[in-house]
């Protein structure tokens, strides 16, 4: 039994015991409300309602982001009034948006995250066989994505005519924070093993390092199984054998791919929801786009949205409310009351809409279901586990520069390496020597093969002559005579040791 909230209260739901007299309940939690773009407003209104008849208690603070926001004239999609709300509150929840094609327009959604510092994408991924039809009746798997760093640090540049290139930026505190937080979230919710998915048999510095930081930290945390899988061979044992899988912990991009796998797996994208959770604030979404195509047609699954809702109210300390409402939203797949997206011959009793789905969950609060796991949640759970960036390495090692990759604009002598080189080697010293040069990765002199293709731009890598290290002021020797030639160099990567350690990849030969 529940009481309905006050008209003037300002946020929703007083719990009370069985005998309808309140009792303590969690603190009022201040939730940011963006209502986006597309098929976001008919999907957020229905998630609210259900909320409100769940009896959360929320402090709800609307804000305006997405197309309406870019159209006014703000290229990231959000204006300082709204940051300001977003970061006085204890979360965002926020329904699809739409980003403009062409211009200027950044991604609201990497904006967002990077700027408000949430670092790990939490996407659980379950069956919900036989009622939404799946091939994997048994699947069960949590994907936590790395959600700062790698290639979404969005640094790109047109360096030649033919060649344009984007920066992979992986870091240790990023690495070890969120392998952490996976093994710390499968802890929590009693989950058995944690796996990494990497590609450092390729690249070996990036890559490596977060591998690196899943072995190392694995060791701290000996109740939980630990394996690790080369990214490609892993998506696709996830795709044919999903139960082999608990927990995935992945770099950014790689985790961006697998959950829209694992998602769909369990029979719909569209149900998936989505926690970006961060030290400060955390924001919750569905993990699929705005549909404009079907904005105003109220037939949007909202089902993405409010399982958001449900870790929303996890994290911020009310499991008794996420629990009522997980449940009556499972209850509701079980009586056949389905939106068109997940609809099927065999299940579907009732083929309804967003508003007639959410009344049909909200009908359902105090109810759970008989044929599906009943869902449980603990107040240890709640604020998952946000530790704070590692701190910098104990030791700092010896850092040394023993030479310089200089990548040119060249397209002349019919793209001849032999040529290049040829006009290189006497512009190297006295300080330095010309090592190799490679093409797209492919050492191309000296040494190559004629069968290799080539772009006009090219890596020279110079070493020093007789020393082992090299000055700066060696390499402004170099560039001012390459300069002095007319070579345009587009870019400089110094080449360093730590502790002796080549910290660049090596060429062939070296």
């Amino acid at each position: 039994m529940t009481t309905s909230p006050s008209p003037a209260s300002p946020f929703w739901g007083t719990e009370v015991g069985p005998s309808g007299a309140p009792h303590h309940a969690p603190d009022i939690a201040a939730v940011a409300i963006a209502h986006g773009d597309g098929i976001g407003p008919e999907i957020m209104d229905a998630a609210l309602r259900v909320l409100d008849a769940a009896y959360a208690r929320l402090d709800l603070r609307p804000i305006d982001l997405g197309q309406s926001v870019y159209e006014a004239g703000h290229a990231a999609g959000i204006t300082p009034d709204a940051w300001d709300t977003i970061r006085s509150a204890d979360a965002l929840l926020k329904a699809p948006i739409t980003t403009p094609q062409g211009g200027g327009y950044k991604s609201l959604n990497v904006t967002l995250r990077k700027t408000l510092g949430l670092f790990a994408n939490v996407r659980p991924c379950r069956s919900l066989s036989p009622f939404v039809p799946t091939r994997f009746p048994g699947m069960d798997v949590v994907v936590v994505r790395e959600n700062e760093e790698d290639t979404y640090a969005g640094i790109e540049h047109r360096q030649t005519q033919e060649v344009t290139q984007c920066l992979k930026l992986i870091t240790r505190p990023g690495s070890e924070r969120i392998v952490r937080y996976a093994f710390d979230y499968a802890r929590t919710h009693g989950r058995g093993k944690v796996t990494c998915f990497v590609k450092d048999n390729i690249m070996k510095l990036t890559d490596g390092l977060f591998h690196d930081a899943f072995k190392r930290i694995a060791e701290e945390y000996p109740d939980i199984e630990s394996d690790s899988r080369i990214i490609d061979i892993g998506a696709a044992e996830l795709a044919d054998s999903p139960e082999r899988f608990d927990v995935i912990v992945t770099p950014n991009l790689y985790g961006d791919i697998v959950s829209d796998i694992a998602a769909q797996l369990t029979g719909s994208v569209g149900l998936g929801g989505s926690a970006n959770i961060g030290e400060h604030v955390s924001m919750f979404e569905a993990i699929h786009g705005s549909a404009p195509d079907l904005a105003g047609l109220g037939v949007a699954n909202p089902s993405g949205l409010l399982l958001a809702a449900v870790q929303m109210l996890v994290h911020v300390g009310q499991p008794d409310a996420a629990g009522r409402v997980h449940n009556a939203w499972l209850r509701t797949l079980e009586d056949g009351v389905h939106t068109p997206d997940i609809a099927n011959p065999d299940t579907t009793r009732h083929k309804v809409g967003t508003a007639a789905f959410a009344d049909a969950v909200i009908a359902n609060l105090g109810n759970e279901p008989i044929h599906l796991n009943r869902v449980a949640y603990h107040s240890d759970e709640a604020r998952g586990q946000t530790r704070a960036a590692a701190p910098a390495a104990p030791h700092v090692e010896e850092k040394k520069l023993v030479g310089i990759d200089v990548f040119l604009d060249w397209d002349e002598h019919d793209r001849s390496p032999e040529a290049l080189g040829r006009l290189l080697e006497p512009l190297a010293g006295p300080e330095l020597k010309l090592k190799m040069i490679t093409n797209r990765g492919v050492k191309v002199f000296p040494g190559g093969f004629p069968e290799t293709f080539c772009t006009d731009h090219w890596r020279c890598r110079f070493v020093p002559t007789e020393t082992e290290t090299i000055s700066r002021y060696d390499v402004l020797k170099l560039l001012h005579r390459l300069a002095h030639h007319g070579l345009d160099f587009i870019k400089t990567e110094h080449l360093y040791t730590f502790d002796g350690k080549p910290g660049y990849s090596l060429g062939q030969g070296e």
